[in-house]
């Protein structure tokens, strides 16, 4: 076989193929075998009939066919494997002559990784906020926590936010019932904004058997983006106590004998999770740096259909009904053609930022082992509330285990680059952040998902 590349553009290739009838010979057996068993023969058992007995038969084009269609994908591969072509996407294939017993040469046109050129990790510097915490931040931790422990008591009085109260809904649009907006007896603390927008304000001050109404705009369902008319009524009004902040109590909540101690350990938590903040803030801000520091052409096709991955997500929650979506965004007083500059924009983005770390990756050969990839399929499974195993079969039969491997990838490429850069607080101090990402030279064990490590998404 030979092959050459033609370099198209910075992001497009075209690689043209001969392959000799010779190396052809596997797929032609195949070819024989398979058309074998389909065709029945008088005189020969299934599959058993000789090539010349079924190409005198069928014909030779068929079989002309059958080979060319098995042995484009593979010798692509192959060419793409000799010239080290980094393809992206699927290719555009076209047969430009075949010659019968002499040779098959077809094109194939593919965008490809651009080449980068990414500057000394060194040169990037970024500034995160100080790290502060108020005595008020450790308070409203054990507040959280007695909370827990807390016990809800009857108010013979009206509802006041962070009460409990157990509510019947009902939802109109245009004078039709909203089926699945109707409930009773839900059990709700108001001020939670976990129910649907403007229910709290319609509940505070409203007394037990009282009935008020207001006007929401739905989000999901059978009339997102539709205005509707809701109804809500109390039914009971509770109100949680919460236990003494003493010893006892933090003897009850935790492995702790003093309410001291349990304020010494939130403390010691929060402080954690604020660096933990500042890590993620400097991972943002150095991701940031390289997007606006590097330039990188953008393949058509790979734009195209991360476009369209991103608008069929969109229209996936308003059951592919394009008018539902715009009815949305009408709400949200935005027109359809800026929420498709949106979208644009952001593909534009995500591919920028996708095409960049694969590149530090390759440059800093950063590999993932199996316990990286397990520790991201775990965190995966259950963000959507699976087992390991199930998402595992979802993103095979999806053929999505190649993206797990490349967001991890690409998540390490990115924590190398926030070792190396200089990260200071907004007092100037410098922040060690190698217990996060790891020091220059051991780095860390476990990265941030990708999901938060590409922040364009």
């Amino acid at each position: 076989m030979k092959s050459t590349v033609e370099q198209l553009s910075p992001t497009r290739v075209r690689i043209n193929v001969e392959v000799p009838f010779d190396e052809l010979k596997p797929n032609f057996d195949r070819a024989y075998r398979k058309l074998a068993s389909q065709v029945r023969i008088p005189g020969f058992r299934p599959g058993k009939a000789p090539a010349r007995v079924i190409e005198s038969r069928i014909g030779r084009a068929p079989i002309l066919d059958e080979v060319v269609n098995e042995a484009i994908p593979a010798k692509y591969l192959e060419a793409v494997n000799a010239a080290e072509v980094k393809a992206l996407g699927q290719p555009d294939i076209e047969v430009t002559k075949l010659e019968d017993g002499d040779h098959l040469a077809f094109t194939a046109e593919v965008d490809v990784r651009p080449e980068i050129t990414i500057p000394a990790y060194g040169e990037f510097s970024v500034t995160v906020d100080d790290l502060e915490l108020a005595d008020a931040e450790v308070d409203e931790q054990l507040d959280e926590l007695r909370a827990r422990f807390g016990t809800l008591t009857g108010a013979d009085r009206p509802v006041e936010t962070g009460d409990f109260v157990s509510i019947d809904l009902s939802a109109t649009v245009d004078g039709q019932d909203v089926e699945e907006a109707k409930t009773s007896g839900l059990s709700y603390e108001v001020g939670s904004g976990e129910l649907i927008e403007g229910i709290d304000d319609a509940l505070v001050g409203a007394s037990a058997g009282e009935t008020k109404t207001f006007k929401t705009t739905l989000v999901a369902g059978e009339f997102a983006g539709k205005e509707a008319d809701v109804a809500v009524t109390v039914q009971t009004v509770k109100v949680r106590e919460l236990p003494a902040a003493d010893d006892d109590f933090a003897q009850l909540a935790s492995e702790f004998d003093t309410i001291d101690e349990l304020k010494g350990d939130l403390r010691e938590r929060l402080t954690r999770v604020k660096k933990m903040q500042q890590g993620v803030q400097a991972r943002d801000k150095v991701l940031d740096a390289l997007l606006e520091t590097v330039e990188v052409p953008l393949p058509d096709k790979v734009v195209e259909a991360e476009v369209e991955s991103r608008q069929h997500d969109a229209v996936h929650s308003f059951d592919h009904d394009q008018d539902k979506l715009n009815e949305f965004l009408a709400t949200q007083e935005k027109t359809r053609e800026e929420f498709d500059a949106e979208v644009l924009a952001d593909a534009e983005k995500s591919v920028r930022t996708q095409l960049i770390l694969d590149s530090i990756a390759e440059a800093e050969q950063v590999s993932v082992d199996d316990n990286e990839l397990t520790e991201r399929i775990i965190y995966q499974a259950q963000r959507f509330g699976v087992s390991p195993d199930e998402y595992v079969q979802r993103a095979q039969q999806s053929g999505q285990l190649g993206a797990i491997f490349a967001d991890v990838r690409r998540g390490k490429a990115l924590a190398s680059v926030v070792r190396q850069a200089v990260v200071t607080d907004a007092s100037g101090n410098k922040v060690d952040l190698s217990e996060l990402f790891g020091s220059v030279e051991e780095p860390a064990a476990e990265q941030a998902p990708a999901e938060e490590t590409v922040a364009a998404d």
